[in-house]
This record gives C-alpha cells, sequence and structure tokens, in this order.
C-alpha cells in the first residue's frame, strides 16, 4: 500500500498547457494538446440561459438528466444513476464509502484510482492479471483501460463479480472511455452483480471543463453517494448541456462515427511516422519507440503536447487532433529528423 505521504502527492496528467509552455517556451502558438482523451470535436452549446447561472438547480431538471443518463448508460433506472462534478470525486467517495480492506487494481493503469483508495484507508495492491481479481474486499477495473486501451468483455467482468460476492465487496468498473464502442459496458448489470461502473460525459462530448460524471450502482450505494454529494451536486450550466447532449442520439452517432474514423487516421500517421501502436482507444493512441523522448521533445518544439509516463520512457500517448491544420502540423512533426 502506498504510504500516506506518497498517497497524497499530486500526480501528473495530460491537458496542462502551462507546463507545456514552461518545458518549450519557444513553441508556436496555438499549443495542440494531445495530451488527453477528449474528444476535440465538442457538443455544439447552444446559449445557455442565464437563470442556469443565477438560481440553485432544481431537483426536477437534475431528476431530468438522471433519467437521461440512465437510458444512454443503460443504467437499470434513474435510482441507479448518480451524478458528480468530474469522477474524481465519485473514486474518492466511492472508496471511503465502501468497507475498508484489500483492495486489487488492475493495472498499469490510471494512477488515481491507487491514490484516492489508498487515501480512504484500503490496502491497495496492483495486479497484473484479470485472473487474480475476486479474491479481495474491492476491486477496481479501468475497461477500457487508461492508457493502454486493453478490453474486457461484459462476462469477463460479470466472472469477476461473482468471485468478487464472496468477498462481500464490489468490483468497480471505470467505463470512462466506453462510450465510442459500448457492447462490453456492465451499466446494465449494476444492481444484480455487485457492480459500480462510472462514466464521464467530458470525454466523448469533448467538455472536459464542464466536470460532469456519473456513477451507476444498485440503490443503496446511490443513495449513500447522493447524500454526500448534497442536495445540488452538479451545477445549473452542467444539468441543461448534460440533458441536451445525452438526449441528442443523431449527434451522438455522428460523433461515435467521426472519432472512429480519425482514430484510424491517427495509427496510421504514427505508424507512417515511425512508432509502433501498442493499444488504442477511440479517443487516443498509445505508442512505442525506443526514442519517444526524443519524439516527445520534437513534437513539443513543434507547438504539439501528448502525453508521457514516467513509469515507461518508451511509451507516448495521443489524443485526436481536432482540425485539418493540426493533423498537418503532426505529421510534419513526425516526419522531423531526430
Amino acid at each position: 500500500m502506498p504510504g500516506a505521504s506518497a498517497a497524497e502527492a499530486p500526480i501528473g496528467h495530460g491537458g496542462d498547457l502551462g507546463a507545456a509552455r514552461a518545458l518549450f517556451p519557444g513553441a508556436p502558438e496555438p499549443i495542440v494538446d494531445l495530451s488527453t482523451g477528449v474528444n476535440p470535436h465538442p457538443y455544439p452549446i447552444a446559449a445557455v440561459a442565464s437563470e442556469d447561472f443565477a438560481h440553485l438547480p432544481e431537483p426536477e431538471r437534475l431528476a431530468r438528466l438522471m433519467d437521461r443518463a440512465a437510458a444512454f448508460y443503460g443504467a437499470p433506472s434513474a435510482e441507479h444513476v448518480v451524478a458528480a462534478p468530474g469522477g474524481q470525486i465519485l473514486m474518492a467517495l466511492i472508496a471511503d464509502l465502501l468497507p475498508k480492506g484489500d483492495a486489487a487494481i488492475l493495472g498499469p493503469t490510471y494512477a488515481e484510482h491507487a491514490r484516492v483508495t489508498a487515501l480512504a484507508g484500503h490496502n491497495v495492491e496492483i495486479v497484473s492479471a484479470a485472473s487474480r481479481l475476486g479474491a479481495s474486499g474491492l476491486a477496481i477495473v479501468v475497461n477500457p483501460n487508461n492508457p493502454d486501451g486493453r478490453l474486457l468483455t461484459r462476462a469477463s467482468l460479470l466472472e469477476i463479480a461473482e468471485r468478487q460476492k464472496a468477498h462481500g465487496g464490489p468490483i468497480v468498473v471505470d467505463e470512462a472511455f466506453m462510450d465510442v464502442e459500448p457492447d462490453e459496458s456492465v451499466g446494465g448489470d449494476v444492481e444484480s452483480a455487485n457492480i459500480v461502473v462510472l462514466r464521464s460525459f467530458g470525454k466523448f462530448f469533448g467538455l472536459a471543463g464542464l466536470r460532469l460524471s456519473f456513477a451507476l450502482s444498485g440503490r443503496e450505494l446511490a443513495a449513500r453517494l447522493r447524500a454526500r454529494l448534497g442536495p445540488w451536486p452538479v451545477s445549473g450550466p452542467a444539468l441543461a448541456i448534460g440533458t441536451a447532449a445525452l438526449s441528442d442520439r443523431a449527434w451522438i452517432e455522428t460523433a461515435r462515427q467521426d472519432v472512429r474514423a480519425s482514430s484510424q487516421r491517427l495509427g496510421a500517421l504514427l505508424r507512417g511516422g515511425g512508432l509502433e501502436i501498442v493499444g488504442r482507444t477511440g479517443l487516443f493512441c498509445l505508442a512505442r519507440s525506443p526514442d519517444a523522448q526524443g519524439v516527445f521533445g520534437r513534437l513539443g518544439e513543434a507547438g504539439l503536447f501528448v502525453r508521457r509516463f514516467d513509469e515507461d520512457r518508451h511509451l507516448l500517448r495521443f489524443g485526436l487532433p481536432g482540425t485539418e491544420i493540426e493533423w498537418e502540423r503532426l505529421e510534419d512533426a513526425l516526419r522531423t529528423p531526430a
């Protein structure tokens, strides 16, 4: 288990353009942020009414958002859905509410799960195989995984959930990157199979700054999460935008097709630049190169910021460019000789 001081230390993440400018002060602007897995084509926001900023969010509007979220994510009902200002707070609250004990996390994966679970008082172990899950009080799986895109099937997750029942604890499945290819989601199994699901609104809908996420769980845990979050868990603008976006089936289907096409284009571009694709989801590609740090530097000097990893200096994660100019800048930078 990480020590308290280690767990309390902040973890570096993508999306920090201030850090990018500090690393590459001479880079041309605008910086192209490819360091996250956020859709570069955000949901088009209509004018948000001034009342959404001025007034407290009304309960019926929150209920409407829960209905839309339950339908989109496949939850059994709106009673199984909890809204929050981002997945980070949900991760921490869930870890705090569950009985303390041993927690197994399938890794390597998004490091915040281990950090917040340790801070909540659990004994955290990172395991390298799904077969090692199911023998602890809490199991955590990011599916599809970040950063390598590893995907466990719904059937595999239900098997782990059955093993978890013997130990009295749930399996938490972080489906932050599930929206593009949702077939393996376990959102519909949260009541019957001792599963808690986390879903990110901001990544697929391209609105990470809105800070809106959802937990899908059994009714009892959902009620406890709502009690912790209080009567106004998300803002009025988040209610308005989230409800509209989750209801817009035409935009959702078009966005899925566009993301899939962009993902294929990105993979081909990276391979053409001499990188090996070792993992992917619709919203990012993980690439390996013996010269990954050199590639990171050349891209940074060209104003393109990608995600590197202290744990493996040969890996880089690339998000999707959003415009033809950004695609061209990436292609040109990858062609720059070492």
